[in-house]
């Protein structure tokens, strides 16, 4: 039997369904390189979001939990012991989020997801610094609304590449409204 690779057929043959057992001998190794590809994605993706998270709190110096034992807090404050498993959660998500739309390939609209993902990653980054690191709560404040609206403006470019990406990143939203409700006692309390 002759193999005539697929890129030397013509665009009728191409295009046709492939003859039932005939199997393309590179077909199974560019699945394997592809699924490799796509896991060394997903778990850079998810670790380097991951990284962001634990990198924010280690800059933040070591009392940011002192720090924030002695804040007086507004009612309905989720218990401290929430907040790192929650976190963990959310840059999970988010990692997958953003790796979901990596895996699209690049496009105008994936580029801006993309650039506005890595905003409100250095947004998230920055908040974290300026509330536990520099006690500023005011200007913490501030910089959280900043945060949401990039991150409503992440989940609108990310569902337009593909909707799953999108969905993740509620769970961040909710979460961060959280966050600015609690920043926002913080400061009225202050």
């Amino acid at each position: 039997m002759i193999l005539i690779p697929r890129a030397q057929l013509t665009p009728r043959l191409r295009n046709r369904r492939p003859v039932r057992g005939y199997e393309d001998p590179g077909r199974e190794s560019s699945l394997g390189m592809r699924a490799t590809r796509d896991i060394a994605g997903l778990v850079a993706a998810v670790a380097a979001t991951e990284a962001v998270g634990g990198l924010s709190v280690l800059a933040s110096g070591r009392d940011f939990v002192a720090y924030y034992d002695q804040l007086r807090k507004p009612p309905f404050t989720p218990p401290p012991a929430a907040f790192g498993p929650v976190w963990t959660t959310l840059y999970l998500l988010m990692g997958i989020a953003a790796w979901l739309v990596w895996r699209e390939g690049l496009t105008a609209r994936s580029a801006l997801a993309l650039g506005l993902f890595a905003a409100q990653l250095a947004l998230n980054f920055a908040w974290t610094l300026i509330f536990f690191g520099r006690h500023r709560v005011g200007v913490a404040l501030l910089e959280i609304v900043a945060l949401w609206l990039t991150i409503l403006a992440t989940i609108v470019a990310f569902w337009r590449v593909r909707p799953l990406a999108g969905g993740l990143l509620v769970p961040y939203l909710a979460w961060v409204s959280v966050a600015t409700y609690l920043n926002a006692g913080i400061w009225r309390l202050s």
